[in-house]
């Protein structure tokens, strides 16, 4: 997840973050009912719809600071399913560690760092830091980094025991817009008509899904009443 995330951002920009992460509520719709045995209504099918006509949409527009490259979506994609199924695992995995936070999460990380090492052979990065050891700089970065990640893995497997994969997903959407648009205003980025009109289809087809989700929510909740009674 974190690994062709950053594949994307580097050969996309940060304007695409939103753009690209807004698949990972489409695969998690279609992910749940096989993992979690949970059906999905027509409308919810139908804001996903929405969404990637969005990403579609998105995905066309280009400019001369940050163009897009077939592999920076290809990997925009691939970090989405992660997401999505990185969001279903933690609720399955929840009930393995008593329900216990803390634990998924020093699970998480303990197994990211093992993970990391075959994946810097690989790639040539371990050739790179062992040639030119970073600076003071760049380790206090890397704790920085360190600790908001370790934060946001926490406050996720919280979020996600409290509601569902799925409204894990659509907070995540609001979160990635923000960052999208304060990139574009940092980096003072001119962004096309098609740009904009990419992003609002996809907040549409995201709000659409969270009414969607609350009339099932509400539906649910009338029949276990009638049931009861």
């Amino acid at each position: 997840m974190i690994s062709f995330n950053n594949l994307s951002l580097e050969r996309t920009g940060v304007s695409f973050y939103y753009i690209g992460r807004s698949l990972a509520t489409v695969f998690n719709v279609f992910l749940t009912p096989y993992m979690l045995g949970e059906t999905q209504s027509r409308n919810v099918h139908m804001a996903c719809l929405f969404i990637i006509i969005g990403f579609s949409l998105g995905s066309g527009q280009t400019d001369i600071r940050n163009p897009l490259s077939v592999d920076g979506v290809f990997f925009g994609i691939i970090a989405s399913f992660a997401v999505a199924l990185n969001a279903i695992l933690t609720k399955t995995a929840l009930t393995k560690v008593d329900n216990c936070i803390w634990k998924l999460t020093w699970y998480n990380n303990l197994l990211a760092s093992i993970i990391f090492i075959p994946i810097l052979i690989f790639t040539g990065e371990y050739e790179k830091v062992h040639a030119v050891m970073p600076g003071w700089n760049f380790w206090k970065m890397l704790l920085v980094s360190g600790v908001f990640g370790f934060t946001m893995n926490y406050v996720t497997g919280w979020q996600i025991k409290a509601t569902s994969p799925l409204t894990h997903n659509i907070s995540a959407n609001a979160k990635s817009a923000t960052q999208t648009l304060l990139a574009v205003i940092v980096f003072k980025e001119w962004k096309s008509f098609g740009w904009w009109m990419s992003n609002v289809v996809i907040l549409l087809g995201s709000s659409f899904y969270t009414w969607a989700r609350n009339q099932e929510m509400r539906k649910e909740e009338e029949t276990k009443k009638a049931k009861t009674n």
